[in-house]
């Protein structure tokens, strides 16, 4: 036997089908009863609890309790950010499933991945922010730059704390296939643009949509 991570159990988790589309159901940041997960990935309750039991002993998810209710969600954004890059891989190489329509255009514009914000809004955002010097980028390690603290603290935003996760990732963003902004920053960002009411959460989708002051303001704020 091979020695070192075993890749395989990983994949044969996330490789069949039902799994795999409850994992992405659970990639909107929200956590998801058993029974909500059966109708994303199209399996009765039994079954759906089965493949929940099999994520959950591969530390995939986690559960939470809440009065007579259990949610489910991902373990973390390491995991958030495999199932992005897998997305990517599949998007690239693999074979096409019938586009859903508007809907996924509007996925491909702006979306939520786990807990921060993805699409070509999120890129476009990460790039202007490298070019500002506001981040550092050097391969594929994003840090804060000099004028970082001040510039977000200017927009309410603190990265002087030191949480237990990175303050700064990069994370492949599958649509657009470069680099989109992970991390406590990358989720204050988002938390900030819901706040603020610049965009909203589409119903029953990752979609994120802006109102055009919204979109405005963003621009104003990230893109300038």
């Amino acid at each position: 036997m091979r020695e070192g991570p075993d890749i395989a159990r990983i994949a044969s988790l996330v490789g069949d089908p039902a799994r795999a589309n409850m994992l992405s159901a659970l990639m909107g940041g929200t956590a998801l009863t058993a029974s909500e997960l059966a109708l994303e990935a199209g399996v009765s309750l039994p079954t759906a609890s089965s493949h929940l039991s099999k994520l959950m002993e591969g530390g995939l998810l986690t559960l939470a309790s809440q009065g007579r209710h259990r949610y489910y969600g991902l373990a973390g954004p390491q995991v958030a950010g495999m199932i992005e890059a897998i997305t990517g891989v599949a998007e690239a190489v693999g074979p096409k499933r019938v586009r859903p329509g508007p809907r996924d255009a509007a996925m491909r514009v702006a979306r939520v991945c786990y807990d921060h914000l993805a699409g070509e809004q999120a890129v476009a955002m990460l790039d202007r922010l490298v070019d500002r010097n506001i981040l550092l980028r050097e391969d594929k390690e994003i840090r804060l730059g000099p004028a970082a603290a001040s510039h977000f603290a200017a927009i309410g935003i603190d990265v002087c704390t030191k949480p237990r996760r990175p303050v700064c990732r990069a994370c492949l963003d599958w649509s657009v296939r470069r680099s989109h902004l992970a991390g406590t920053l990358g989720a204050a960002i988002l938390d900030k643009i819901l706040t603020e009411k610049w965009a909203r959460r589409e119903k029953d989708s990752r979609a994120v949509v802006f109102s055009p002051m919204g979109r405005q303001a963003f621009e104003k704020v990230f893109l300038a």
